[in-house]
């Protein structure tokens, strides 16, 4: 049975500037489990990556509940938060993000560095694991300069992965690749979700959401809809049907 890691209720999220308020995110409720692939999907101003900064702890709700792993986190403090980001939660951006003078493996082992479980002596053969998860053994003593952006995207997800997180955010992960690079980045995430690791997809694009078992669209700070994705609905009925 699935276990509960995410679990929000009454989220709302403002900032405020010289006394006035904008009001970002309108009373968001949401649960998410273990090992499920979650789409946000919504247009530019929708409050969609102001969801993933708070449920990646990079932000803190104005109001409302954030159990993570049925904690609250409204009760930790920011060293702890500073933890949880270093240890359960990963990330993917639509930038890379990558040293261009530091080679794959250099690459992919840099979160190891603020890691307090994993001992240097293990470094290299946890970045290792990864690098081989995402198909690019050969290419771990390339300079990430040297890479196309796809095997880029795949450099970063495997720096994403390389501290077992139990949930990866990808943010517009294919928005600077062409299409067949970005089909590749998300089959990557597919067969990683499949190997059970939970993943929370930021997109604008419906196509790439498909990937996603499951899409929450938001529109204006709320949840316009929660629906199964046109690949689980078909891989439901696959299963009735046998």
């Amino acid at each position: 049975m699935p276990s509960l890691l995410i679990s929000i209720t009454g989220l709302h999220k403002s900032y405020f500037n010289e006394e006035v308020e904008t009001a970002v995110l309108h009373g968001i409720d949401l649960k998410i489990d273990s090992g499920e692939f979650i789409a946000i999907m919504g247009p530019s101003g929708s409050g969609k990556s102001t969801l993933m900064h708070i449920l990646g702890f990079l932000d803190r709700p104005t109001k409302g509940v954030y159990r993570f792993l049925g904690e609250d986190t409204s009760k930790k403090t920011d060293d702890e938060l500073a933890a949880i980001r270093a240890t359960k939660v990963s990330f993917v951006f639509q930038a890379f993000h990558l040293l261009p003078r530091a080679t794959v493996l250099e690459n992919v082992m840099l979160p190891l560095l603020y890691h307090p479980g994993i001992a240097p002596a293990d470094r290299e053969k946890y970045a290792r694991k990864a690098i081989a998860s995402v198909g690019l053994t050969d290419r771990s003593s390339f300079f990430s300069s040297q890479l196309s952006g796809g095997q880029k995207q795949r450099v970063a997800i495997a720096r994403a992965l390389v501290t077992e997180p139990a949930l990866i955010f990808a943010d517009e992960p294919t928005g600077n690749l062409d299409s067949a690079s970005g089909l590749q980045v998300m089959e990557v995430l597919e067969k990683l979700n499949a190997a059970g690791h939970t993943i929370i997809l930021v997109t604008h694009e419906r196509t790439t959401a498909e990937f996603a078992d499951r899409i929450v669209l938001m529109k204006d700070g709320i949840v316009e809809s929660d629906t199964q994705s046109h690949k689980r609905r078909k891989a439901n009925d696959d299963v009735q049907l046998k």
